[in-house]
Parts: C-alpha cells; sequence; structure tokens
C-alpha cells in the first residue's frame, strides 16, 4: 500500500539530502496558469455575471447572486448541530488565546539625540479569505483564516466558499454557520480561481481586497500566483502533507492512525513516515493494511494517497540522518515521536507545524489545539511560515529627525550618494542647509 526508500548506508547522499529523492506530489502549477488566466480575466470583466456562469459549471448549480443573505447565516447558526456549535466555540477559543499573544506592538528606536526610527504594525484594511469546499466541508478554516486576521485589526474582511447544490446554491451550512459565530456577515457562494479573481479585481457585490489567504486546489494556488502582486497572498498552497520522524519508541497504532488522517484529505495529500525502526516500519505497514480497511473514503482518497509517489516510508541510519531528512522534506505537518521528543523537536528547523510526542497528533493542531492549521506545503516550510497574525500586519518604519539630528549624519550621507553616482540624493540634504547645492546637468 506504501511505498519504501532506503537511504541507509551508502545510500544516504555524502553532500546533503535532494530535495527530489523524497515522496512529492507533482503538482504542476504553472501548467494551471494558463488554464486560470482566462476565467479571471473573464470575472474582471463581467464581474458577477461571470461568477454565476461559474458556479454552473463547474458547480452544477444554479444561483442569482453571489454574495450569501445575512438571513441566511444566521439561519446556519440557528440550526447547527449544540454538539458541533459547542466545538467550534471551543476551537475558537483556544485560537482567540494563541493568536492574541502574537500582537506586535510599536516600537521607537532613538538612533542619537534628536533622531528616532519607529515601526508601526498597520493591519491590512481589506482581506478576502478562502474556505474549500468540495470533497469535504472545513469550517476549522473559517476559524484558522479568521480568527488572526481580526486579532490583527483588519476592518474588513470577506469568506468565499464553492457553492452546493444540495444546500440551494449557498456554501455548506456548517462554513455560513462558523462565519456567524466569528460575527463574519460578508459570504461569497464563490469557489476556485473564479473566487480569488472575485477578490483580487471586485464585481458590483464585492468590493476588490488587498490580500487573499486560506488553502484551496490547484487552481485556487494557480489563481494566487497569476495575481500576486495585485493582492497579497499567503501562499500557494497544495495538498495537505505529514512527516512523522519516529524511532523504535513509537506506538505503530499511532503511526499509522495519524498516515492516515492526512491521507483522507485528498488522493494526491501526502503520507511519509522517516524512520531508522525497520520493525517500526513493518509493524506500521501491518497496521495500515488494518486500519484503512476499517475507515472511510478508502478507494476515492485514503489508498490513492498512501500509494501514490508522494507517500512513503524512508528509512534511514539514525537519529542525525532523520533529521536531515525531514528537514530537507520541509513538512506542512511534522509529528516527532521519538524517544526524548521535546529535545529532538527543539532541533527541527524546517516544518509548518511541529506536533511533538505521542500526544499531539495533527488532527489536534486541524481543530482545537490553539495552533493555526493553514501551512506552507510542497517544502515551501523552509522559507516561509503558516497564517498568523503578523500575516495580516505590515511594518512601516517612521523617521523622525531634528535638523541638529541630520546635519550631525548629512557628510555621511552625501558621500554615499556620490559613491552611487546619485548627486541629487545629497543635494537634497545640502539644501537644508548652508552648504552650495550643485547646478544639474
Amino acid at each position: 500500500m506504501i511505498s519504501r526508500i532506503d537511504l541507509r548506508g551508502a545510500a544516504f547522499p555524502e553532500g546533503g539530502i535532494d530535495r527530489d529523492l523524497l515522496p512529492r506530489a507533482e503538482l504542476d502549477v504553472e501548467a494551471a496558469l494558463e488554464k486560470v488566466r482566462p476565467i479571471c480575466d473573464d470575472v474582471r470583466h463581467r464581474g458577477t455575471a461571470a461568477l454565476i456562469d461559474y458556479a454552473h459549471r463547474f458547480d452544477g448549480v444554479t444561483i442569482e447572486r453571489v454574495r450569501v443573505p445575512v438571513g441566511a447565516l444566521e439561519s446556519a447558526l440557528a440550526g447547527i448541530d449544540p454538539a458541533v456549535r459547542a466545538a467550534l466555540e471551543e476551537s475558537i477559543r483556544r485560537a482567540r488565546l494563541v493568536h492574541r499573544d502574537q500582537r506586535r506592538t510599536d516600537h521607537t528606536t532613538q538612533v542619537v539625540p534628536g533622531g528616532t526610527v519607529t515601526e508601526r504594525w498597520v493591519p491590512v484594511e481589506r482581506v478576502g479569505l478562502y474556505v474549500p469546499g468540495g470533497r469535504s466541508v472545513y469550517p476549522s478554516s473559517v476559524v484558522m483564516n479568521v480568527v488572526p486576521a481580526q486579532e490583527a485589526g483588519v476592518g474588513s474582511m470577506a469568506v468565499a466558499s464553492p457553492p452546493q447544490a444540495e444546500f440551494g446554491g449557498l456554501p455548506h451550512p456548517t462554513i455560513l454557520a462558523a462565519c456567524a459565530l466569528l460575527g463574519v456577515d460578508e459570504v461569497y457562494a464563490a469557489g476556485g480561481a473564479q473566487a480569488v479573481a472575485m477578490f483580487a479585481y471586485g464585481t458590483e457585490e464585492c468590493r476588490p481586497v488587498a490580500m487573499v489567504t486560506g488553502p484551496g486546489n490547484i487552481w485556487v494556488a494557480a489563481a494566487k500566483r497569476l495575481l500576486k502582486g495585485r493582492i497579497g497572498i499567503d501562499a500557494e498552497a497544495g495538498p495537505t502533507e505529514i512527516a512523522i520522524l519516529a524511532d523504535a519508541t513509537a506506538d505503530p497504532v499511532h503511526v499509522a492512525a495519524d498516515l492516515i488522517s492526512q491521507a483522507e484529505h485528498d488522493p494526491l495529500a501526502a503520507s511519509v513516515l522517516v524512520t531508522d525502526s525497520e520493525e517500526l516500519a513493518a509493524a506500521v505497514e501491518k497496521e495500515l493494511e488494518v486500519q484503512v480497511g476499517a475507515t472511510k473514503h478508502i478507494e476515492d482518497r485514503i489508498r490513492p494517497a498512501l500509494s501514490g509517489r508522494q507517500s512513503g516510508i524512508v528509512l534511514v541510519d539514525g537519529l542525525e540522518q532523520g533529521l536531515a531528512v525531514v528537514d530537507a522534506y520541509a513538512a506542512e505537518h511534522l509529528e516527532v515521536q521519538t524517544e526524548d521528543a521535546a529535545a529532538v523537536a527543539a532541533r527541527v528547523r524546517n516544518a509548518g507545524a511541529v506536533f511533538v510526542g505521542a500526544f499531539a497528533p495533527v488532527s489536534l493542531g486541524d481543530y482545537a489545539a490553539g495552533s493555526n492549521h493553514v501551512l506552507p506545503t510542497g517544502g515551501c516550510a523552509c522559507h516561509s511560515s503558516g497564517l498568523s497574525v503578523q500575516s495580516f500586519l505590515r511594518g512601516i518604519h517612521v523617521v523622525d529627525y531634528s535638523r541638529e539630528a541630520l546635519a550631525e549624519i548629512a557628510g555621511h550621507v552625501v558621500t554615499l550618494a556620490e559613491a552611487e553616482d546619485l548627486p541629487a540624493h545629497g543635494a537634497a540634504v545640502k539644501a537644508r542647509f548652508d552648504w552650495k547645492v550643485p547646478p544639474s546637468k
């Protein structure tokens, strides 16, 4: 069901791990660009009419408007299962605790007497938050997008999620209920690249935003890449992935269950075990057969995901090699199930989120750890972070110098300007004093 890659002995590369050696889904966002370009252009020019047409074409629904009526949000919240509501409320409470502590404060540095630089943290004015639909319903993604934006102080936010034929062309009612719980009343029944284009260009119903965040499929990722610059983005999220670094002390029942938990998202989801224990690898393989047979979504998601090129068991000679492999892989989610797991986790450099020990499964982070589950995929964790309050903040430097403070440094400024052959830069400083400004040439 799941392949093996043996990097023990001479098979381990001396110069370091080449990422191409490791399991990874084949995801060609560049090729998808040409398919989403005409969709985005159409939304730009036809607005709501284009979104209505794409709802019929891609989602199989006929709608008259894209914005969800406030009454539908209220009805969804009133009709939600009380247990689901309680779970969402607790998820929101924990997420607020964590994200509230991420707030940044303005800081002023006195460089010299009379000369200060202040870094002001200013929230993005308006954001578009994308919540996937399709195979599953993700009210948890509403929480993970909205809470950090609210805690950052974003003043205007809109949520988009694909229309569902089963619910009369509205997004799933649990998504609508989550929006209502969070006080978000601007919600749109739009999915895919067309939703990103709606946010970027605006329509008759939706004002343009400055930034778009949230996970999605390859078409959402391609639209984000295409429109980056016109809008800010969090990341080009691809299929979800889990890597587990484990030794002989790990419980194969736990490891197998956690690999399956990510595989049930999507047939392209990646589940990777890195271990120095062949006995554990064999036990996990046996557990996968048992547990997969007893779960849902076997043939349409789990089995294709576990047997795909993006999943596998990587055998290494020891913990040091294991750490090198997981750092090269840079997983969206990394579990560390080893002896002294906290110390090992502290050495990890590349991961979207790290889950320490036997009782911190990725599922906990998906819903109620308090952490954020919108994380970098596809190896991007080596240079990018997950969604947080900082994602929605911009640092602005405010420079305040008195005449005396400028006079003290003026000579150096002029010297550097002339060294760069930019004499007008120096002249802008000289003009403030009794220096002669050379005539322009």
